[in-house]
């Protein structure tokens, strides 16, 4: 059997499934929930044992530390796992909601309501634990799942998967609404986003390279999440104090992730005040400033900054730095060099604020608070499959809502067009 007909079986058997799990109830579906905590829990040792040949792999090909923390899974972490998912059942069902409703002129009822997409495909890179939390928040909105996992965690994606699978059916939900995509190479990955008219829309969640891929060869829609060139402004009119507090937090907090601080731009009316205080804070911290010409004249630690360090995710304790003259070059900057994911403005002006946030064009721009809160937890909307940069369907933090679509029901009592002469 060919990889194009191997995962066309796999995607018509979700395509399947997903008509069922369209019509449960909520109860139904927390009940199911429940049951994949509570069998990930029973199945730990099994899963642990899975596990750590991916990391025995890994850390043979020398893998990152971080990138090999992030893929091990002990029994502790899988009971947070665990517990995510039942967190999910205190979440509302987003399918039924009406979105709007009214009543027509002729009398015909009409009604907006949310639906689920029906298959969603899930790329993805090393951490297994977002194999359960996209089960699960698909399963809640009605959805079935295609996991593609990266090859660096097959043994452990494939030991979950099992389990939730059987959870399911032993809860009298189709195993099929969670699978793993079959296959390990790349074939496989390209006959998912070729699956037009089985699946309904893929979401990556990676790197850039990752989501590039996806981006410029998916025929079936997609959701792009994720990448963060996130900047911090400091405006002339900031609290230099309040300012190196956000700019510690946005950077330091958790380097790793796509809502921290990748670019700091300082107002030069008080660059002096606040770039030696900064410097410091950030060296404290063990951050390597990659800053111009202007931010190197403050402390000979400053990295000389390249183009490339202003376009960087780094990920990383790295963080590029200018001074710039104006908001509106902040701006400009900004413009130049976003991802569209979280921007910040730093100032006590009101005026500079309302500046920033009608000019600056991203998923999230924030008025002195860290960047670190783009996040639907943080956000109130519970757990989320990623955070969408695009402007289409979804932007900002993507919850249970945004995992749905929505149709027009429209009810009448024999209405025709004929019988409406301006029709």
């Amino acid at each position: 059997m060919t990889m194009t007909q191997t995962v066309t079986e796999a995607a018509a058997a979700a395509r399947i499934a997903a008509e069922d799990l369209a019509v449960r109830t909520r109860a139904d579906k927390d009940r199911a929930l429940r049951a994949m905590a509570d069998a990930l829990e029973k199945h730990a040792p099994g899963i642990v044992e899975a596990n750590a040949a991916d990391v025995r792999r890994a850390v043979e090909a020398g893998t990152d530390e971080g990138i090999v923390d992030r893929l091990t899974l002990t029994e502790e972490r899988i009971a947070k796992i665990a517990e995510a998912l039942r967190a999910i059942t205190a979440l509302a069902d987003p399918v039924g909601e009406v979105v709007r409703g009214s009543t027509l002129a002729n009398g015909l009822e009409l009604r907006q309501v949310r639906v689920p997409f029906g298959v969603v495909g899930i790329i993805y890179e090393a951490r297994p634990n977002v194999t359960v939390d996209a089960a699960g928040l698909c399963l809640k909105s009605g959805n079935a799942v295609l996991l593609r996992g990266s090859t660096s965690a097959r043994e452990s994606n494939a030991a979950l998967v099992g389990v939730l699978r059987e959870a399911l059916a032993d809860s009298g939900f189709p195993a099929d609404a969670v699978q793993l995509v079959p296959g390990d190479t790349h074939d496989s990955v390209t006959e998912l986003l070729r699956a037009r008219g089985l699946v309904d829309v893929v979401i990556p969640r990676g790197g850039a390279a990752l989501i590039k891929n996806v981006v410029e060869n998916a025929i079936v829609p997609v959701i792009e999440t994720g990448v963060g060139n996130c900047h911090v402004y400091v405006d002339a009119d900031a609290d230099p104090d309040l300012a190196i507090e956000l700019l510690i937090d946005s950077k330091t907090q958790r380097p790793s992730v796509c809502n921290a601080a990748e670019t700091v731009l300082v107002h030069k009316d008080i660059a002096d005040e606040f770039m030696p205080r900064a410097l410091r804070a950030l060296a404290d911290k063990g951050v390597t400033v990659h800053g111009d010409a202007r931010v190197a004249a403050y402390s000979a630690d400053v990295v000389p900054a390249q183009e490339t360090d202003f376009e960087n995710e780094y990920l990383s304790l790295d963080i590029a730095a200018a001074i710039i003259d104006s908001i509106d070059e902040a701006v400009a900057h900004i413009r130049r060099y976003s991802t569209s994911h979280t921007e910040l403005i730093i100032t006590r002006s009101q005026a500079a604020a309302r500046a920033f946030t009608a000019r600056v064009d991203a998923a999230a721009v924030i008025v002195n608070a860290s960047t670190r809160f783009t996040d639907g937890g943080e956000f109130g909307f519970g757990a989320e499959i990623g955070i969408s940069t695009q402007k289409l369907h979804a932007r900002g933090p993507m919850g249970l809502p945004e995992l749905t679509s929505t149709k027009y029901v429209v009810i009448g009592d024999g209405q025709t067009r004929a019988k409406n002469a301006n029709s």
